[in-house]
């Protein structure tokens, strides 16, 4: 029996049940003769496929979610995240919009039943890559693979134009035109890998950053860095060790790892639900202190490290100098001064929308915390202040009022939007909700946008549910007095036609 195909039809009679999808409702709009998509999604990855999945829910079926990557490798999973297992624990439900048949726990038990279910521990990455591509089947969301956003310009007529390059092919490239655009670009959101400014005074091919590519077979006998103390720090750590790495130093800023998720102990319908109505101060209040406090890296990323008798912790000891020697790098830090054949750099990801060339049209435009909040000085984050200041459905905002209001038709669901809506846009734990806030967000939009055409379509609608012969006066007389009735009401509208009138009195003249 495949139990696979069961849940898969299972699936399909509760969405039946649900009448979901919805019917398709917005009004085709049409720039010349091309059709304008009304969602545009950029990333095919969890989020991606998430806020796609509700969009189309909704009855917003024009639209396409664009990728860079090939099929089956959208997002960290079986790129640059090196983690045996997810973090989050195995019953969170993820992406699957409250349908149990489409949680993770439905899929794994299709195929390898309970009993492997309560003995499974965490989820394997590799594992929770293969049901997101399950999902995306299921679901028949409709990606295109290997096609990268190469520029993203809002026009004057409140469209936004696209410019989309085909990595399969040289110099394939086209323009298309959306109402709404969805960011779902992940964890580097507007910005990209952060790597400090100290990593430029060394030649680039002795370090890379955890987000990258990384060719751990060459790190076989080599003596490798770390910078960081987070979960990526320890995941390249253990992938450089179990390479073959003669050994690996950890170079931790703070004088010990952090040890407590806070969030985690705050986690709940109301931090999810509650968040983006707090005041400024609160916000900013509850993130920098999450942001300050750090998340520790999971247990079993530390001992994955240290079961590794060459592999080497240095507390208390941030990076103060990096110098080229003899083929390899210096490392002097306050403890000390260490030679390394290649450094990995695990410092995380910046939000600095400037910095992407492909916001380059909009991204001057865009309202970012600092420009209109000014956090107390005893509670410093650039990262936060460089945050964008977004409205309803994760939507840009305008630094100057007037200067571009297709800006509020592109929406930020990524990383960068947890200063204004909470952790809802990127990690597994509240994806679901954040991509119903989303969606339900763009829908009241495109009603609203459309509201004339809807208004008509009220006006013209004209199905009759009622026949006429439904039901009976019980007031009006019957038999021959109605007959009387009515004859009489004949006579009167006879009376009073001038045109009959006027007949008559040309008769009585004549005679």
């Amino acid at each position: 029996m495949n139990r696979l195909a069961d849940l898969e039809a299972r699936l399909r009679e509760d969405l039946r049940w649900l009448e979901l999808p919805a019917p398709s409702w917005v009004p085709p709009r049409f720039a010349g003769a091309e059709r304008v998509l009304d969602v545009a999604v950029i990333g095919g990855g969890m989020a991606g496929l998430a806020a796609a999945a509700e969009l189309r829910w909704l009855g917003v079926d024009n639209l396409r979610v664009f990728d860079r990557a090939a099929p089956g490798r959208e997002g960290p999973w079986v790129s640059f995240a090196r983690m045996e297992t997810l973090r989050s624990p195995k019953q969170l439900t993820g992406p699957a919009l409250r349908m149990p048949a489409l949680t993770f726990r439905a899929w794994y038990e299709a195929q390898f039943g309970e009993p492997a279910w309560e003995a499974l521990y965490k989820i394997p990455r590799t594992q929770w890559m293969d049901y997101l591509r399950w999902y995306r089947e299921v679901l028949d969301l409709p990606v295109q693979n290997d096609t990268a956003l190469t520029s993203l310009r809002p026009r004057d007529d409140g469209l936004l134009e696209l410019d989309l390059h085909d990595l399969r092919k040289a110099g394939a490239r086209r323009t298309l035109l959306a109402r709404h655009v969805v960011l779902a670009t992940g964890r580097d959101g507007l910005g990209g890998p952060f790597v400090p400014v100290i990593a430029n005074t060394v030649a680039r091919c002795y370090w890379a950053h955890s987000a990258e590519a990384i060719d751990f077979a060459a790190l076989a006998g080599k003596r490798v860095g770390v910078v960081g103390a987070g979960a990526s720090a320890f995941d390249n750590a253990a992938t450089a060790l179990e390479a073959g790495a003669a050994g690996v130093d950890l170079f931790i800023r703070r004088d010990d790892i952090p040890r407590v998720n806070k969030l985690t102990g705050i986690g709940s319908p109301g931090l999810v639900h509650g968040f983006a109505d707090l005041d400024d101060a609160s916000k900013w209040r509850f993130l920098h202190y999450a942001q300050t406090e750090q998340t520790p890296p999971p247990r079993d990323s530390v001992l994955r490290v240290s079961r590794h008798s060459n592999a080497r912790f240095h507390v208390g000891s941030p990076v103060a100098a990096l110098d080229e020697l003899d083929g390899a790098l210096a490392v002097t830090t306050p403890k000390g001064r260490y030679v390394v054949d290649f450094l990995i750099f695990a410092t995380g990801f910046h939000s600095d929308i400037a910095t992407r060339t492909e916001f380059a049209p909009f991204a001057g435009l865009v309202r970012r915390w600092k420009d209109r909040y000014r956090a107390d000085p005893s509670l410093p984050s650039h990262e936060l202040a460089e945050s964008p200041d977004l409205g309803d459905a994760f939507a840009f905002q305008e630094r100057e009022p007037g200067t571009c209001a297709a800006l509020t038709q592109i929406h930020c669901f990524n990383h960068a939007a947890s200063l204004s809506h909470g952790k809802l846009s990127g990690d597994i734990p509240a994806i679901s909700e954040g991509a119903q806030r989303l969606a339900r967000g763009i829908a009241s939009r495109l009603f609203d946008a459309d509201r004339e055409r809807h208004y008509e379509a009220l006006v013209a609608f004209d199905k009759a549910e009622l026949q006429g012969d439904e039901w009976t006066d019980a007031d009006a007389p019957s038999g021959t007095a109605r007959a009387h009735l009515q004859a009489e009401h004949a006579a009167d509208i006879t009376a009073d036609d001038p045109a009959e009138n006027a007949a008559e009195n040309t008769a009585e003249n004549t005679d």
